[in-house]
């Protein structure tokens, strides 16, 4: 065996193994994509059915307090003026604490995403 036909058999071998370690990059890379447009997808369609199901519930719940504290006051526009009033506080707390809710949901999603 010659010196040319070792270097072209050793070129082959070399070829043939960066062709396998781009094929195995690129395999890899369609399954990470489908893996993080999966947990997406799924993220998102549990918070549309959580968020709506829990939107309607408070709905109910506030009308219903509203008409509670309006004839327990005897006033019904009292009522649904101290269920705003209930709400505007706990709208103000939630974005006195937006930046630790922030970091909370950075925190999670990031090991979702990058494990």
């Amino acid at each position: 065996m010659t010196v040319f036909e070792s270097l072209n058999e050793t070129t082959n071998k070399a070829t043939d193994s960066a062709e396998k370690y781009l094929n195995t990059s690129k395999d890899y890379i369609k399954l990470k994509t489908f893996q993080q447009l999966t947990i997406s997808l799924s993220l998102v369609t549990k918070f549309v059915l959580i968020g709506g199901i829990a939107g309607l519930s408070m709905i109910f719940l506030a009308i219903a307090g509203a008409i509670a504290i309006g004839e327990s006051l005897h006033s019904l526009p009292l009522g649904y003026v101290s269920v705003g009033v209930i709400f505007l506080v706990i709208a103000l707390i939630v974005y006195y604490f937006r930046a630790k809710i922030d970091k909370k949901i950075i925190g999670t999603l990031a090991s979702k995403f990058f494990d």
